[in-house]
């Protein structure tokens, strides 16, 4: 009977949700959309001519913004577990990134070509059991910053999700360690009631 409350509750918030409601009104497939809008509004990480990959991308919004930031010259690859509808203008690989099979099958889509920004929405099924969530989550975001570090252009860019808690001050010390600039953010678009942020590297050493 609770989980039947918190469901409905969370259905009431979700559907009354004002970025929800503008991502259906403007063609956005969620409403993550105006997290990275927001940033690279801020920070201006997507410009026209960029190659950029695109980890846990599904549904697409992600990819959405950044196509249409870099326009026809540019690229996106996609990767996700998940099935994702195809989008104009957007490689999209079904794979799970945690194996490596994922990140040859992404290297392959590369062509020798080096990423220009790597940006990652990656989150695993949550448990609700915090620490275990947490060490997951983590997990992924050390993922995607070693594949970064490996295939980024030099003065390349590199935007993941994290979330607070143990071993974020280890993430955050490494990111430094590979980026001229470490950027905190918490877009409009993230709930209130949420711990994650997201860190912005800013020139690959």
């Amino acid at each position: 009977m609770k989980r039947a409350k918190t469901s409905k509750a969370w259905m009431k918030e979700h559907v009354n949700d004002f970025f929800v409601k503008q991502a259906k009104k403007e063609g956005y497939r969620s409403r993550a959309a105006y997290k990275l809008l927001e940033i690279t509004e801020r920070d201006r990480i997507l410009k026209p001519g960029l190659t950029v990959v695109d980890l846990g991308s599904a549904p697409g919004s992600w990819s959405q913004v950044a196509s249409h930031k870099i326009g026809h010259s540019g690229k996106v690859i996609a990767v996700d577990i998940l099935e994702m509808a195809p989008l104009p203008g957007v490689e999209f690989i079904q794979s799970d990134f945690r194996e490596e099979y994922a990140v040859i099958e992404l290297k392959k889509y590369l062509r020798d070509h080096q990423p220009d920004l790597v940006i990652s929405d990656m989150s695993p099924n949550m448990s609700g059991i915090i620490i275990s969530d947490q060490a997951k989550s983590m997990y992924l975001a050390e993922l995607a910053l070693a594949f970064s570090m490996e295939q980024l252009n030099y003065g390349g860019n590199f935007l993941v999700k994290v979330f607070q808690g143990r071993d974020f001050d280890q993430f955050l010390f490494d990111m430094r360690a590979g980026f001229k600039n470490v950027m905190i953010r918490k877009p409009k678009a993230s709930r209130d009631r949420s711990n994650e942020l997201y860190l912005l590297g800013l020139g690959k050493k």
